[in-house]
């Protein structure tokens, strides 16, 4: 068991990942001042869909780059998102509710635009604050995702609790994301279509870093998304 106290570990991250260069002057990206943020939090004692993690117990070096290969995942889901086709189901009528998503872009690993702020260590938790600086083409593109014709939605999703094979920990972590994504698309149809619709398309993203826990065996994930409908689909086209 890890049992570290609360205390910074920034200097033990600058040994492990050099190449972020954390106090970079005079780069491109530090001429940006329009900043977005969030947090991560990674288990030091993974066990995902009643898999142990193959690097378990994780090490402050492991835990600090599995934190920022999460925080490349969440700003680029934040910044580019995802476009989504979602068959919205009905089991009277034996359609199956799915969704697609298809990235429109990503953050790699390692982008020197991508700076660590705080880090932590607290009940065998490792945790990161970074900051993602946007150009100017960035910035216009979280400027669309929060224009007017943007909706506002929040789920909660669950990754399995078991899976025979192991997909691996982020793997499982993106099953319960997506998962949000779908209950927050089919909560917001809900609340704005006065008849059920089959099917609706159009473009998701994070609006903020999501929550991850663990609920009776399973992985959970509660999320903030920005949502542009493009087509909603009625049964009666059917």
């Amino acid at each position: 068991m890890f049992h570290y106290g609360a205390y910074r570990f920034l200097p033990i991250l600058l040994l492990f990942i050099p190449f972020f260069s954390l106090f970079a002057q005079g780069s491109e990206w530090s001429r940006h001042q329009y900043v977005i943020r969030g947090e991560v939090y990674i288990d030091l004692e993974p066990i995902y869909a009643g898999h142990v993690d193959e690097e378990y117990p994780l090490d402050i070096q492991a835990a600090s780059r599995r934190a920022l290969e999460e925080a490349s995942l969440f700003f680029s889901s934040m910044i580019y998102g995802w476009s989504f086709n979602y068959e919205i189901g009905e089991r009277a009528r034996q359609i199956d509710e799915v969704l697609e998503l298809e990235a429109l872009g990503s953050i790699p690993f390692g982008d020197p635009a991508m700076r660590i702020t705080d880090t932590d260590v607290r009940d065998s938790r490792f945790s990161l604050w970074a900051d993602y600086h946007l150009n100017d083409n960035l910035q216009r593109r979280m400027q669309v995702w929060r224009s007017g014709m943007i909706r506002n939605a929040q789920g909660t999703g669950f990754a399995p609790s078991h899976l025979d094979e192991y997909p691996g920990w982020i793997a499982i972590k993106k099953m319960a994301l997506e998962d949000a994504a779908r209950a927050a698309l089919r909560g917001m149809l809900r609340g704005s279509e006065r008849n059920r619709p089959k099917e609706a398309k159009g473009f998701i993203s994070l609006a903020a870093f999501p929550r991850f826990y663990i609920d009776s065996g399973r992985w959970v994930a509660s999320a903030r998304f920005r949502v542009q409908l493009t087509e909603i689909v009625p049964f009666s086209a059917y």
